[in-house]
């Protein structure tokens, strides 16, 4: 792709975000979606193209894409307030090298609680002193057995937990993928209508307020009816980047 290219995906999708933030209902609204570019077999080139663009945060679903990426000489001299985002399954024995990850800002994909204790007992090694690794629960609304996450009905568990036991770390919210190619012509997602759930159900069980709870939920084929749901966390790619090749 050309640097336009870029560019130009980029002004589209957070001109799109600005017009789905509009239709937000007044009792959903906390603050501005957040656009996470989602980097997935994507070279560095692009990634500093759309960073000075303006861009700042960015995701990636695999451990070794991630660690190759931030460290990448370009990333670290043209893209030195990146915010990385880890959004793929992550397993214990891979924590390290996403906590490793220069200017990582959240990992969005806390499924279990041992997730959580390793990450919580491992964070202080690598990131600044006295800091919190921001982190979301994923929840698997879809019961697709292929996608990680947790059940709705484990939501406060599990948030309890990291909100209790795991002092490194920062709830920031909530995190689903959902089914890819839902119609909304069928109504509201019933995947975004879930997280909802999750939350009000989180916030109501352990006293939390509402706005300080995150919904990551929207990629590039969902986005903006996400946010018109509530979202502000939005993970886009293919609408940025164009279509991805297929990961070897």
């Amino acid at each position: 792709m050309s640097e336009i290219d870029v560019k130009l995906g980029l002004r589209k999708v957070l001109e799109r975000i600005e017009q789905a933030s509009l239709k937000t209902p007044q009792e959903l609204r906390c603050k501005p979606p957040r656009l996470v570019a989602v980097t997935k077999t994507k070279p560095v080139e692009l990634i500093v193209q759309a960073y000075e663009a303006g861009q700042r945060h960015f995701g990636e679903n695999y451990v070794q894409e991630l660690e190759e990426k931030s460290h990448h000489p370009l990333i670290l001299e043209k893209c030195k307030e990146i915010k990385w985002h880890f959004i793929g399954h992550l397993q214990t024995n891979k924590i390290n090298k996403v906590l490793a990850t220069p200017n990582l800002y959240m990992v969005e994909t806390v499924h279990s609680q041992k997730l959580a204790a390793n990450l919580n007992k491992s964070w202080p090694k690598f990131g600044p002193l006295d800091s919190k690794l921001n982190v979301m629960v994923q929840i698997n609304t879809s019961a697709e057995e292929e996608k990680s996450g947790i059940e709705p009905n484990e939501v406060v568990d599990l948030t309890k937990f990291v909100l209790n036991e795991c002092p490194n770390l920062h709830l920031e919210g909530l995190m689903t993928i959902g089914k890819f190619g839902y119609d909304i012509s069928n109504g509201p997602n019933p995947d975004f209508l879930t997280l909802r759930s999750c939350r009000d159900r989180v916030c109501r069980e352990l006293g939390l307020d509402w706005k300080t709870v995150e919904l990551s939920m929207g990629m590039s084929d969902g986005y903006e009816h996400a946010i018109e749901l509530g979202s502000t966390n939005v993970r886009v790619g293919t609408a940025i980047f164009g279509e991805r090749t297929k990961k070897q």
